[in-house]
C-alpha cells in the first residue's frame, strides 16, 4: 500500500471527526476500507460511517456525507468476531460485530458488500492474532450483548407482565441485552470490559452474577444500591440526526494491500 496515500487518507478521516475524535495516525496503521453501513440502533436502523483499519474499526454518525462525522467509536479488532444474521424482511445482508466492550448488528446494501466487509474484517482480525501469537480474548471473556431493539418488546422481557408506555420506559440489561421495565432493571453491576461504572442489569442476570460472586468473592463487582431514576446510559446513539446524513447506498471502498 502506498504509504503517502495511506497517510493522506488517515489524516482526512481525522479531519472529518475534528476535535471530537481521537488521533488515528500511528506507525504501521493502514486504512483498509471505508463505507456506510446501516447500524441497528436502539430505536431504529440508522446509517453510520465505518472505517476499517488493520488494527481497529472506527465508526461514527454521519453529519455531512464524506465531510463530517461525530460520535466516534473505536473497537480493537483483535477483540472482535463476526456472526452472520439471516435476512428478516427489509433488513437484509446483515451480520453482528461482537466484542467485549460493545456488540451490535449492521446491514450492507447488497450481499456482495456484506461478503466484502466480512472478508476484510476477518482477515484483519486473523492477521493481528497471528502476528501477536495469541487467541481472541473472546475465548475466555463474555462478549457485550447485542441489544434487543425497542420495537421488538411491547412488554418486559424479564417479568413478561409490565407493558411499556410513555410513562413505563424501556431499559436494556447490559449483561444479556433484553428489554426490561424499571423494577426488573433496578440493579447495577460493574461489567469491566464495558465500563468502569456500574451498569444496569436485569433481575435474572443480577441473580446469576450474585451467585457467581458468592462462589468467587474476590471477583465481586456488585453494587448494592438500587437505581431510583434513569441512569442516562440507555443509548449511546444520538437521537438527533443531521438532515444531510448520507445513505447506506454509498458503495464501500477497499484499498489494495
Amino acid at each position: 500500500m502506498n504509504s503517502e496515500a495511506n497517510a493522506r487518507r488517515i489524516m482526512f478521516v481525522e479531519s472529518c471527526f475534528g476535535s471530537s475524535g481521537q488521533p488515528l495516525a500511528i506507525p504501521n496503521r493502514l486504512l483498509v476500507g471505508e463505507g456506510v453501513l446501516t447500524k441497528m440502533c436502539r430505536k431504529k436502523p440508522k446509517p453510520r460511517q465505518f472505517f476499517l483499519f488493520n488494527d481497529i474499526l472506527v465508526y461514527g454518525n454521519v453529519v455531512l456525507s464524506k465531510k463530517k462525522y461525530n460520535k466516534q467509536h473505536i473497537l480493537q479488532l483483535e477483540n472482535v468476531k463476526l456472526q452472520s444474521v439471516p435476512d428478516d424482511g427489509a433488513l437484509c445482508n446483515g451480520w453482528q460485530i461482537i466484542s467485549p466492550s460493545k456488540s451490535f448488528t449492521v446491514y450492507a446494501a447488497t450481499a456482495m458488500e456484506k461478503s466484502e466487509w466480512m472478508a476484510h474484517i476477518n482477515k484483519c482480525v486473523q492477521d493481528l492474532l497471528t502476528k501477536h501469537g495469541r487467541k481472541s480474548i473472546l475465548a475466555t471473556t463474555d462478549p457485550s450483548p447485542v441489544w434487543v431493539p425497542d420495537s421488538d418488546a411491547s412488554t418486559c422481557m424479564c417479568c413478561q407482565r409490565s407493558e411499556f408506555s410513555l410513562v413505563n420506559r424501556r431499559h436494556h440489561c447490559r449483561k444479556c441485552g433484553i428489554v426490561c421495565c424499571g423494577p426488573c432493571a433496578s440493579r447495577r453491576w460493574v461489567l469491566p470490559h464495558q465500563s468502569a461504572k456500574p451498569l444496569r442489569v436485569c433481575a435474572v442476570c443480577y441473580d446469576k452474577l450474585s451467585c457467581s460472586e458468592e462462589t468467587n468473592p474476590a471477583q465481586s463487582n456488585s453494587v448494592n444500591n438500587k437505581i431510583t431514576e434513569s441512569s442516562g446510559e440507555d443509548s449511546s446513539d444520538s437521537e438527533t440526526e443531521a438532515a444531510n446524513n448520507g445513505s447506506s447506498g454509498d458503495q464501500p471502498t477497499f484499498y489494495e494491500g
